[in-house]
């Protein structure tokens, strides 16, 4: 489809200022232009009599110049009569009136499309949309008629609605035969698929809204087919490619699931095993571990590092946050230390004599877990055979910074694992080259959280009820969105909330305060006093949103709640319900009335309604579109230009089976 790539400048109708006007909003090439769909559409298709023409609605109407004037003054304004054989209607326009007066002639035939109003007595369209019935290809009056989206510095180069229906068209009528269609001709066939030339020129001049649609849709299938078919290929070139064939283990994965107080659930045991009989084929393993907050992820990750270790491998993990890695790597270390197994732990800001100590046991071989930060991708950790690389809410990370951890062996098993549940759309999209196994399934003892949306009047007594929690010998998350407090917010921050409280209602108990620029050394204090119960409520921002746990806490009081993403959200609300005892997420809203209230309160009742962190997901995509939920530029989202990941589902999936279809036969 190189035609596409040819330069916006090279289009007949634009020029070097048109050109940069046009790079504002992203079109750059003329594929750019083609895929520039319209905003939404006016349907004027219906030409009525102007008699029948109803006062105050959007009409198309066709008739014959019977009259024109320019009327000077200090407002200038030129008028038109035009009629047809039932009535006439007034045509006024307060602009270019000395044009317009040497443009139309009496007996133009015209169709125009406007509002039609009431102006002393008489029907009058302001401004209509004209064209010349005999003059021009119809494109602006009763047809389908495609609205853009446009610039201030488009509009100043002749681009508005009007001009740039007519750029388009002229690209359309120059270049659509010329386009090459990346789907294959049979797929085309098999599946009624207009060729792409066809389905452009639909999507901006259709004959319905209907056939827009249609269009969109035929654009929308081939984005996502083109996308499907490299993820396919890549995903059977990697099938393809020599891996590690691990042994089965037959003494530290029992050992380590016969050690353990609880019972897994089924769901953990049936991932464990779909990991290990990957794990034992000879081609590399790319997985994707999907489990909700407090599946039990990590001990399912643990069992595949396990697999590796006894194989004579080492293994890696890989967290976004110096509290989650330095969690995992306590965790780990209790559970495999009776194993005999060294566990090393690899952070930023390290005491050199320690760091090199860390560094020369993973290149000897003699730590067999390395567990650590972004630190374990610097260019001094070097392995000594990395078998198997574990990267927790691994969205956190970018595409090249899993690269580089996977680089540290010579194509190791890479396991990836997120606790924020991901709509099935973008799971597809995001991974669609990963196996997934999804843990559905929570511990047997785990209490629903009790959820309650209120609004700010409910505060004092919110805390009057965390401070009965604490007395019961109970612990407090209380998060906040911000830090320190800004000119522009109307909310208050985690610094000046907790002074308020340990000066205020929560003065009796002991109040710390954590966020995400505080030094390591004091993050890793404070939580370890919050875990100990030396500190009884945490003041804090999102710094707790993913992987610590406290099985004591017990309330989870989110303060501006409607400053959050739902997937956000689940995440905090996952903090709590971790032990015995009944917990409960208190979401506190100061949206004011409107928009912003109606929107917020959509979004935070089905946090009441529900704890399944798949249909908070899919909630969530809908709200916020995929843009805003997973940041996609970091998370590796293509820029789609007619495909909707919350509304083509059922293409995305028929692309897919298409897209695979294709690979295994090739």
């Amino acid at each position: 489809m190189e035609i596409l790539s040819i330069p916006i400048e090279k289009v007949k109708g634009v020029g070097a200022k048109r050109a940069s006007a046009l790079k504002d909003v992203e079109i750059l090439t003329l594929g750019d232009l083609l895929y520039y769909r319209p905003r939404r559409y006016l349907d004027r298709t219906q030409v009525l009599p102007m008699a029948r023409a109803p006062i105050g609605q959007e009409v198309t109407l066709i008739g014959q110049v019977r009259q024109t004037r320019f009327i000077p003054g200090p407002r200038p304004r030129f008028v038109m009569v035009v009629a047809d054989e039932t009535d006439d209607i007034t045509c006024t326009f307060f602009q270019g009136g000395r044009y317009l007066q040497r443009n139309f002639a009496v007996d133009d035939e015209l169709a125009i499309s406007g509002k039609v109003d009431l102006f002393q007595g008489r029907r009058q369209m302001v401004h209509p949309e004209y064209e010349f019935i005999l003059g021009e290809e119809r494109l602006h009056t009763g047809v389908v008629v495609p609205l853009y989206t446009t610039s201030a510095d488009m509009k100043e180069r002749g681009l508005r609605s009007r001009g740039f229906r007519r750029l388009i068209s002229g690209a359309l009528d120059a270049f659509a035969e010329q386009i090459e269609d990346d789907l294959p001709a049979s797929l085309r066939q098999r599946l009624g698929l207009e060729e792409l030339g066809a389905s452009l020129r639909q999507v901006h001049f259709p004959a319905s809204l209907a056939e827009a649609e249609r269009a969109r849709q035929r654009l929308a299938f081939g984005e996502l087919f083109t996308f499907q078919l490299r993820l396919a290929r890549r995903k059977k070139n990697r099938e393809q490619a020599d891996g590690i064939a691990f042994a089965p283990s037959e003494k530290l994965v029992p050992a380590l699931w016969d050690s353990l107080p609880f019972a897994p659930t089924r769901a953990q045991r049936r991932v464990g095993a779909e990991i290990a009989a990957q794990m034992q084929r000879p081609q590399v393993m790319n997985r994707l571990v999907q489990g909700d907050v407090g599946s039990g992820k990590t001990l399912v990750g643990l069992s595949a590092m396990l697999m590796a270790v006894e194989n004579g491998y080492q293994a890696a993990m890989m967290a976004p946050t110096e509290i989650l890695a330095e969690q995992h790597f306590f965790n780990i270390q209790a559970l495999v230390a009776p194993l005999g197994l060294t566990v090393v732990f690899l952070k930023g800001g390290q005491r050199k004599v320690l760091r090199e100590e860390l560094l020369t046991a993973i290149a000897s071989g003699a730590a067999h877990i390395a567990v650590g930060t972004h630190a374990l991708i610097q260019e001094q950790v070097q392995f000594a055979r990395l078998g198997l690389a574990v990267i927790d809410e691994q969205h956190r990370f970018g595409v090249v910074q899993r690269g580089v951890l996977y680089k540290k062996g010579a194509k190791p098993d890479l396991l990836v694992m997120t606790a924020t549940p991901i709509p099935r759309t973008l799971a597809l999209t995001l991974y669609g080259e990963l196996d997934v196994s999804v843990i559905d399934e929570l511990p047997p003892k785990r209490k629903p959280i009790r959820t309650a949306l209120r609004g700010r009047e409910r505060r004092p007594a919110i805390f009057e009820f965390a401070g009965d929690q604490v007395r019961q010998g109970r612990q407090v998350y209380v998060v906040y969105p911000l830090i320190e407090e800004s000119e522009k917010a109307d909310y208050k921050s985690a610094v000046e909330a907790y002074d308020e409280l340990r000066h205020g209602p929560l003065a009796e108990f002991a109040v710390a305060l954590l966020h995400g620029r505080m030094a390591a050394e004091e993050k890793t204090a404070v939580m370890e006093d919050f875990k100990q119960n030396r500190v009884q409520v945490l003041v804090c921002t999102t710094v707790v949103e993913v992987g610590v746990d406290v099985p004591n806490a017990t309330v989870m009081i989110i303060e501006h709640a409607e400053r959050f993403g739902l997937a956000q959200l689940h995440q905090l609300r996952g903090r709590v319900g971790r032990g015995g005892e009944q917990s409960f997420c208190i979401l506190i809203s100061y949206a004011h009335a409107g928009a912003e209230l109606a929107d917020s309160r959509e979004r935070l009742q089905t946090m009441e309604r529900t704890q399944d962190g798949f249909e908070i997901a899919e909630k969530d995509l809908q709200l916020r579109g995929p843009g805003e939920f997973l940041g996609v530029r970091q998370a590796g989202m293509p820029a789609f230009k007619a495909a909707d990941l919350v509304a083509d589902g059922d293409l995305l999936q028929s692309a897919r089976a298409e897209a695979m279809r294709i690979v295994a036969s090739e």
